[in-house]
This record gives structure tokens, C-alpha cells and sequence, in this order.
């Protein structure tokens, strides 16, 4: 049973998702604020959290940049009454696996949460995968570049094993979106191209100047060798 930690003010809310999502199986503790928060992610990770934007004693998005910070691979979805641009595309620089605004459908909650949940939890070990001066460990969630390590959140890991398995080779972003979201992209939505852009902030260009990551307009993104 997966463990997940709802972090919203709204606890009626809280009550409704809670309820549902133990349905579906998932074992759901429910914080309101964020210093109630902080506490219990240190007493135990669980395997998911589901993050409000807007929390009575702070923003959510701070708190998003320490979970970050103290624990790298951990799955976050954000949630947000506002539905602002600005708040999606913040959460997602931040480090966020996915987003939601709310109202949202709890199916749809569920069916993302499985999604981030199997990509958090791969079916067979992977090794280590080495180009160039370009190392990555795959189930650490870490690149190294010429001794330099760096902790990739879960999304940019996925995305990143992707490029590195077939580099100088195109991925169709829907493919990318599938392996890197767990779901294809809808009209829109920049979910992918956020992701890459932190990736590509993080392990920075070739010794030459040249892009790592190479897009491709309208069609993708690939390693460059």
C-alpha cells in the first residue's frame, strides 16, 4: 500500500480525497499547514505528496523548494484553486512531477499519482549509463559531469534515461511526455518542455558551448553527442 501525504488547508477537501483515494488502496495522511507538514516529512517519507500552492503559514512553493532540497526523488503533484499559468509553470521549474488545478476530478488525481508512483518504482534495475563526460545513475536519480554531482528529480530522470538511451536520435515529445510524465501531453500544455528546461539548467551545455539537449521544432528532443 502506498503511503502519501496530502498537504491542503481545505480540509474538507482533504476529507473528500482522502476518502476516495483510500478506496483506491493508497494509505493517506493529511497535514493542513505547512509547519504540520515539515514535521511529518520528517518523521516518515512517504511514497507521494500532493501539495496546495496557497497553505495558511506560507507558500507551497517554498515548501516544494525544500522538499527538493532535502528529498530529491520524492513524487510531487501540486494542486491549485487559482489555476494561474504562472503558478503551474513556478511549480514545475521548482521541481514538481505534475500539476493539477482544482476543483479536480479524483480519478484524475488517482490515475496521475499511479502514474508518478510506477515511474518512482521501475519494473528492473538500471546501470549506469556514461557519454562523454556525462555519467548518470538511473536509480539514484544523479548525473555526474566530470566529478560533479547533481540529484535529478524523478520526472527529469526518466526524461534524461530516455534521451541518453538512443542519443543523437529524436524523441517525439508525446513518447517523451509518456515516459517523463507517465501521460501524453494535452493542447497547451508546456509540462514537458518545463522539465527539460530545468534538465538543461542542471547538467548545462558540452565543454564546446553546444547544447546537451537539442529541441527540435515541433517535433522533440534529443542527446547531441
Amino acid at each position: 500500500m502506498s503511503e502519501l501525504l496530502l498537504i491542503d488547508d481545505d480540509q474538507e477537501l482533504c476529507e473528500l480525497l482522502g476518502s476516495w483515494l483510500t478506496q483506491e488502496g493508497f494509505a493517506v495522511r493529511a497535514c493542513h499547514d505547512g509547519q504540520s507538514a515539515r514535521k511529518a516529512l520528517a518523521e516518515h517519507e512517504p511514497a507521494a505528496v500532493v501539495l496546495d500552492v496557497m497553505l495558511p503559514d506560507g507558500s507551497g512553493l517554498e515548501l516544494l523548494k525544500q522538499l527538493r532540497s532535502e528529498h530529491a526523488e520524492l513524487p510531487v503533484l501540486m494542486l491549485s484553486a487559482r489555476g494561474e499559468p504562472l503558478d503551474r509553470i513556478l511549480g514545475l521549474e521548482l521541481g514538481a512531477d505534475d500539476y493539477l488545478a482544482k476543483p479536480c476530478d479524483p480519478r484524475e488525481l488517482t490515475a496521475r499519482l499511479r502514474a508518478v508512483l510506477r515511474r518512482s518504482h521501475p519494473a528492473a534495475a538500471t546501470t549506469q549509463l556514461e557519454i562523454g563526460d556525462l555519467a548518470f545513475s538511473p536509480l539514484r536519480g544523479v548525473v555526474s559531469i566530470d566529478g560533479r554531482e547533481m540529484s535529478l528529480t524523478l520526472s527529469e530522470s526518466r526524461i534524461l534515461e530516455a534521451l541518453l538511451r538512443q542519443p543523437g536520435e529524436p524523441l517525439d515529445k508525446q513518447e517523451l511526455a509518456q515516459i517523463g510524465l507517465g501521460r501524453k501531453l494535452t493542447l497547451y500544455d508546456r509540462s514537458l518542455d518545463m522539465h527539460v528546461s530545468n534538465l538543461r539548467k542542471k547538467i548545462g551545455p558540452h565543454a564546446d558551448g553546444r547544447p546537451r539537449i537539442v529541441a527540435l521544432r515541433s517535433r522533440g528532443y534529443y542527446y547531441s553527442l
